[in-house]
């Protein structure tokens, strides 16, 4: 049996130094060297043959710290459209790439329609990746790395960051925002489902729980268990499995969450696979046998007085084990 290790990793702001990120934050020479530390400590605990990446500036960043974890010659780091003006998404792989696409644009039949008129929103806030890549036995797996809007409030220029009234439009914003993205994102998955056939893996920071509305378009809704045979088999065939839920009906401990805020312990950064790594679908090529969180470095600041260094990420990292058949 062949083990393929996957994961996500928001990496937190990843730049090169003296270069500002966002206005008036840019990192020093030494946080910048411990940046490069930290990732590649994580990475080498990770252990994986692909990783999903959110959150990069600088892709030449982000190679020195894959320099100091990897040791292969053959392995690859795809990131596109990448200015150092605002994070984009990338992926570091193993495995041969296929092809590569960077989609900044909604499918125009994701538009959101409503009476009134067309909904304005018609790109992504960060374009999401979309790579082929070859697995063992010669397996072509379509993989998405993505970053959706996020729940901070979207305030308006000019308005008062405080006000109440502000905030509760600023959520709404955000929350229209990564639902319209879900949807496109949605749209994009379920064209490759249905097109290609071919095996698909969802990875990266939804924003959102598992249970949310966004993260649910995104993967689908699974069949409603009435339903007659067919009509769930269609449903399966574009439905995406979140690994959390098939390892938590594996294991009686749940410690599993990514990001902590206001002591909410959430679970943002998530790997769905299509039914191709499903035990239960007769047809699989392998399955999700375990699935791991590293978190020991993150904080809950209303508990304590510590916080999390610059240089590490205030995210945890998903990585889910697949044995392939």
């Amino acid at each position: 049996m062949t083990r393929v290790n996957i994961g996500s990793f928001n990496l937190r702001d990843f730049a090169m130094p003296y270069i500002e990120y966002y206005p008036g934050q840019k990192y020093d020479q030494k946080t910048f060297e411990k940046k490069i530390e930290w990732t590649a400590h994580q990475l080498k605990q990770m252990d994986c043959d692909v990783v999903g990446f959110q959150e990069i500036f600088h892709p030449d960043a982000l190679e020195q710290a894959i320099q100091v974890m990897d040791t292969s010659a053959d392995s690859q780091l795809v990131v596109e459209g990448a200015t150092g003006e605002k994070p984009v998404v990338g992926l570091w792989t193993q495995f041969p790439v296929i092809r590569k696409e960077s989609i900044v644009d909604f499918p125009y039949s994701a538009l959101l329609h409503f009476e009134e008129g067309d909904f304005p929103l018609t790109s992504f806030s960060r374009p999401i990746l979309k790579v082929m890549v070859e697995f063992p036995r010669q397996h072509q797996v379509v993989i998405f790395v993505a970053h959706l809007k996020s729940k901070r409030p979207d305030i308006r220029e000019g308005a008062d960051p405080h006000d109440f009234y502000e905030r509760a439009f600023g959520k709404a914003r955000s929350l229209i925002r990564r639902t319209a993205e879900a949807i496109a994102f949605r749209f994009l998955i379920l064209d490759e489902l249905t097109q290609s056939k071919t095996p698909v893996i969802v990875m990266g920071d939804l924003n959102d729980t598992g249970i949310s509305v966004t993260t649910e378009i995104v993967g689908g809704s699974p069949p409603w268990k009435f339903l007659s045979l067919e009509k769930k088999k269609k449903i399966w065939d574009v439905l995406l499995y979140n690994v959390y839920d098939i390892q938590a009906r594996q294991s009686s401990r749940d410690v599993y969450y990514t990001h902590i805020h206001n002591g909410h312990y959430e679970i943002l950064d998530h790997i769905l696979t299509s039914e191709e790594f499903y035990v239960h679908n007769r047809a699989h090529i392998g399955r999700i046998e375990y699935v791991k969180v590293l978190n020991d470095h993150l904080i809950d600041d209303t508990l304590s007085r510590e916080q999390i260094p610059i240089w590490a990420s205030d995210h945890g990292q998903v990585v889910a084990t697949i044995k392939m058949k």
